[in-house]
Order: structure tokens, then C-alpha cells, then sequence
């Protein structure tokens, strides 16, 4: 999997969401190895997307379309100053990854050495699942540069609060969690309470 994040701050809301619609009638059908959108503005007028292929080359080749083209200079113009793109060429997944179902979704970055992260991670799924039923799944993104942005789509916001405190089963659970936070600092959280989800 290949994930690109795209952030700015919109001026107009209602033009950026028509304009993802958009995209998703028109230009989607003829984007090849397409897996997901998941984007929203916050309530400071932040748009994040974060934008899932197959792979790297999947990603360029829709960049190259030439109505792709067109319609990012229409969607340019419903935000303020530059648009940032970070390319995130290993990807992990935990859940069910990526999800349409959720009705909250919260993505974190921060930084964090894969090759110690993931292994844990991937020991911790059978814990989150026990822990939180809240949670759908997610991906960890990783653009190379000892950096991630980590995507969590939750069922609902109020379900994610009021677990997000909840204690660990057990001594064990709570000792995995803890290993999995020393690995990892986060430095920035953005909520999405109305999440945009568009999948292929």
C-alpha cells in the first residue's frame, strides 16, 4: 500500500466537499488501484486527506491523468495559500485498515522507528480488539524520514471518548500498551468528527 496526506486550510468548505464528490462520480472509476479517501476539514479550517493506492506507481499514474490535473487547479482554489504532500511509501494496517464504517476518525503523527514499532503493533491486535470495540482499525503510515501519520477510524466520537480512558483488562495488556507508547511520540492530533470516506 502507498499512502499520500494532503493538509491546507480551506476558505470554502462546501466548495472542497463538491468538489471530492465530484471526484468521486467522475474521476474515480478511472483511477486504477484505488483503495480509499478518508478527509475532512477541522473546526479551524484544516482539510487533511489521507489517500490510499496499491502502490507508489498506482499514485503517479493518477497524478499524471489529465483530468486529474484539471480538477486539482479547480480544487486549488477553495484554500488558503499552499496545499503540503507527504508520500508515505511503507504502509502497515491494523483491524480492519482503512474503513467507511466509521463515524469518527483521529490522525496522529508524530515519530517513531518502524522496524520497533511494527512487531509490536502487530502483537498488540488481538489487544486493541479486546480493549476497544470502538476501534474499526487503521493504517500507520511512514513517509522514510523517521516520521508517521497514523489514521484510526473509530465507530462513533462519543464511543471513542469514553473508552480512550478505559483500563487495561490486565497487567499484561496494560504493559503491551505501555511498551507500544515508549516507542512512539506524538506530536500532533487532528479529529475529523465528520469524516469524508470514499473507497474504490
Amino acid at each position: 500500500m502507498f499512502v499520500q496526506v494532503m493538509e491546507g486550510k480551506t476558505n470554502n468548505v462546501e466548495a472542497l466537499r463538491a468538489q471530492m464528490e465530484t471526484w468521486r462520480t467522475e474521476l474515480r472509476p478511472g483511477a486504477e488501484d484505488f483503495l480509499g479517501v478518508t478527509a475532512g476539514v477541522t473546526s479551524d479550517g484544516t482539510y487533511v486527506a489521507v489517500v490510499r493506492f496499491e502502490s507508489e506507481a498506482a499514485a503517479k499514474a493518477n497524478s499524471g491523468r489529465p483530468e486529474q490535473g484539471e480538477w486539482w487547479k479547480a480544487t486549488a482554489t477553495t484554500f488558503d495559500g499552499e496545499v503540503t504532500f507527504i508520500n508515505c511509501p511503507e504502509v502497515d494496517t491494523f483491524g480492519d485498515g482503512g474503513s467507511d464504517d466509521a463515524g469518527f476518525v483521529q490522525i496522529m503523527t508524530g515519530r517513531a522507528d518502524r522496524a520497533a514499532v511494527k512487531p509490536v503493533v502487530d502483537e498488540l491486535a488481538t489487544v486493541l480488539r479486546r480493549m476497544r470495540p470502538d476501534v474499526l482499525g487503521g493504517t500507520v503510515a511512514w513517509p522514510g524520514d523517521g516520521s508517521f501519520v497514523q489514521t484510526v477510524y473509530f465507530t462513533s466520537e462519543a464511543e471513542a471518548r469514553t473508552n480512550e480512558g478505559a483500563a487495561p483488562a490486565s497487567d499484561e495488556d496494560r504493559a503491551a500498551m505501555e511498551r507500544l507508547g515508549s516507542l512512539m511520540t506524538f506530536e500532533r492530533f487532528i479529529d475529523l468528527s465528520d469524516p469524508w470516506l470514499y473507497s474504490r
